[in-house]
């Protein structure tokens, strides 16, 4: 069965930090990308980042570039995202998912859509 499981999430106030983690099990972990995707209230789910199977390509929305990095440990089939200066607007449950090609990845931080796979997601909440 696969899953992924999204953990790391929490109150801190604005210009703080957080570091996600999203554990995967049930496929062979550095064959996929995967990628990190949030949720606010009322607004539309919309993507973050994602990381390819080795670690090296990586992309991130206009809107977190600088202040989020993206990271991964296939030894222990987990992929991390440190969140600094955190702002109020970074407020939403987060996801992880995971896709076989790096280009499904990509189109889905803007288009959202394409992922194969989905955990649970993370409360994150930035107090102002």
């Amino acid at each position: 069965e696969v899953q992924l499981q999204a953990s790391g999430g929490g109150l801190v106030q604005a210009g703080g930090s957080l570091r996600l983690s999203c554990v995967a099990s049930g496929f062979t972990f550095d064959d996929y990308v995967i990628g990190w995707f949030r949720q606010a209230p009322g607004k539309e789910r919309e993507g973050v980042s994602c990381i390819g199977q080795s670690g090296i390509s990586k992309n991130y929305v206009e809107s977190v570039k600088g202040r989020f990095t993206i990271s991964r440990d296939n030894a222990n089939n987990t992929v991390y995202l440190q969140m600094d200066s955190l702002r109020p607007e970074d407020t939403a449950v987060y996801f992880c998912a995971a896709t076989i090609t790096y280009l499904k990845c990509y189109n889905a931080l803007r288009w959202n859509y394409g992922m194969d796979y989905w955990g649970k997601g993370t409360q994150v909440t930035v107090s102002s």
